[in-house]
């Protein structure tokens, strides 16, 4: 076992090398690209090349944080297994794993440079009509691969403990239902907002809803989720889609991650100043899940359980995940405009007065996705979304 080590570039020159079999006499070079919140990122390639090899590795505390709040170096072993389980399911649309190292908390993974952040590709007003419909079929397949629409009972249970990820879901659990519902020191409130939040803290009767889908997240252990699938997650080309980042997978609703991603595409929604782009978000959230709907119950109708493939069931069982989406993006709403980490498309907004109402925006539409869950479906988002142009 080697000895653990934080990277510097030529530290991720080295592992690249051994990992990818690449002989001495070939030149490389390596440069960190990572602005993630947790682990460093490095590409290493041969110069003037545009394509090499990315080196990821995880830091033993929250890198965007420091040394104060330490962090296991085993969620990148967890990830490396995750993405490599869900590349089994579905390796069109999964990040490739080409290496891992346990003892150096290190993995090296394809180079997607052809491809592009899709947040940043929202922020820059560019349109991908198949990314929505390409992640409802990764969803739908990694989701009823690691069920028990496809595992037995055994199968199931060593699954939960294989990929069991306490500390980074912990984390989860405090971002998403404890922190932005009080004034937690974690939270990040902008002056503007402040009342908002206070009004927001004192609902009692959303908080009561909160804890049910912070319950769910812990003991609903449904299928091996990627745990943070949110646009920046997400690479996207002309027809081509790729999602990495999964060191906060573990087996939870499958409403979380459904909810997760439509959630960032209505906080994109929010961004918006007109009214064409956020349209076209509701239309990309109704493509996203129309897509997970059809590839689910396609898939779990194939089940060898004849309780499990009756399509009333299916059909139940995902107007359940529906809802269950619906509250856990109206919770990542809430948690990505008070709490600890914002989101670009509306903090990056130069006007002042343009950001504070997109705050706002996402303020009211959060806890109107988690309070009317049980009312909507995804014809009428867009009444929800967006009451001033209905």
């Amino acid at each position: 076992m080697r000895q653990y080590r934080i990277f510097n570039p030529e530290d991720a020159i080295a592992y690249a090398r051994e990992a990818a079999q690449l002989g001495p006499e070939m030149v490389l070079h390596g440069a960190e690209i990572g602005d993630g919140n947790l682990n460093q990122v490095f590409k290493v390639c041969q110069p003037g090349e545009a394509t090499g090899w990315i080196v990821k590795q995880a830091l033993p505390y929250i890198r965007c944080i420091g040394e104060s709040w330490p962090l296991t170096r085993h969620r990148a072993r967890i990830e490396a297994e995750i993405l490599l389980q869900h590349g089994q399911c579905c390796p069109k649309f999964t990040v490739a794993v080409l290496h891992h190292d346990a003892s150096l908390s290190a993995m090296l993974l394809e180079d997607l440079s052809e491809l592009q952040v899709w947040r940043q590709a929202l922020l820059n007003g560019q349109h991908f009509p198949d990314a929505p419909v390409q992640l409802g079929e990764y969803l739908a397949q990694v989701h009823v691969h690691s069920s028990d629409f496809r595992l037995d009972y055994q199968a199931q249970r060593a699954a939960h403990i294989q990929f069991a990820n306490p500390e980074l879901m912990s984390i989860s659990e405090a971002v998403y239902f404890v922190d932005p519902f009080c004034d937690h020191e974690r939270n990040n409130v902008a002056a503007g907002i402040r009342h908002d939040a206070e009004q927001l803290w004192a609902d009692q009767a959303l908080k009561i809803r909160v804890a049910k889908l912070k319950h769910d997240f812990r003991c609903k252990g449904q299928a091996l989720l990627h745990g943070d699938l949110h646009t920046g997650s997400v690479m996207v080309g002309a027809g081509k889609l790729k999602v990495i980042d999964a060191e906060f997978g573990g087996y939870g609703p499958m409403g979380f991650d459904v909810g997760v991603l439509i959630a960032n595409l209505l906080l994109n929604l929010c961004s918006q100043p007109s009214s064409s782009p956020q349209r076209q978000r509701i239309k990309d959230v109704q493509a996203f899940w129309q897509s997970f709907h059809a590839q689910f119950f396609l898939l779990a109708s194939q089940t060898a359980d004849p309780a499990l493939a009756e399509p009333d069931y299916i059909a139940v069982f995902l107007r359940q995940v529906w809802q269950d989406a619906l509250g856990y993006a109206g919770c990542e709403m809430i948690r990505r405009t008070l709490g600890v980490a914002h989101v670009a498309d509306i903090e990056n907004i130069a006007d002042p007065n343009q950001k504070i109402a997109s705050q706002r925006h996402a303020l009211a539409l959060g806890p109107a996705l988690i309070m009317h869950a049980d009312q909507l479906d995804d014809a009428q988002l867009e009444k929800i979304a967006l009451p001033d142009y209905v």
